[in-house]
């Protein structure tokens, strides 16, 4: 039970080896097969996670050995979450930028490709949030968890999206300060 058959640092050193590898590809895959779990995404999951597991121990099946392996992948999950609120460039590396989807009635054609969102899916997020037409939608964003986020226009913003999602302007120096004239 407590005879390692590995050292340590060799489950901490998978362990490490196996999560950052797990976040790569799932970055790579995009954002929906996050956010939208489908039956098939769940097998795979459960599929990727048992095939993952021998990696992890290494043929090792002692507590201490599963103790060190969760330990490592709970800190390591504590690391990376406090990395990435504390540190805007970690932040946009580990979980990306949300997207804008639709701007003013108009798909983004090209992102939809690119996450690979399929009409049905699209349409099926705006009946989701009680749009029937795209050109309802002021933005629409593809989130950094895959969720889509509607904003309907009306009266409230007009034709211009809330604060929060406006295109950030290059900051202009400021100017010094004028003498006042007496």
């Amino acid at each position: 039970m407590g005879d390692m058959t590995l050292p340590w640092w060799e489950f901490v050193l998978r362990a490490w080896a196996v999560y950052f590898f797990l976040v790569v590809i799932l970055r790579v895959l995009g954002r929906r097969q996050i956010g939208e779990f489908s039956p098939f995404d769940l097998i795979v999951l459960l599929l990727l996670s048992d095939a993952v597991q021998n990696s992890l121990i290494g043929g090792d099946e002692s507590l201490a050995g599963g103790l060190i392996v969760v330990t490592t992948l709970l800190l390591t999950e504590y690391g990376i979450g406090w990395l990435t609120f504390k540190f805007k460039p970690v932040s946009s590396i580990i979980e990306g930028e949300p997207k804008r989807l639709i701007e003013n009635g108009v798909i983004n054609e090209k992102l939809r490709k690119d996450e690979h969102l399929s009409d049905n899916d699209l349409k099926e997020a705006l009946r989701a949030k009680g749009v029937a037409n795209p050109k309802e939608v002021l933005l629409a964003m593809i989130e950094t968890n895959g969720h889509i986020t509607v904003i309907k226009k009306d009266e409230k913003f007009k034709d211009s999206p809330p604060k929060f999602y406006r295109t950030k302007k290059p900051r202009r120096a400021a100017s010094p300060p004028q003498a006042e004239k007496s």
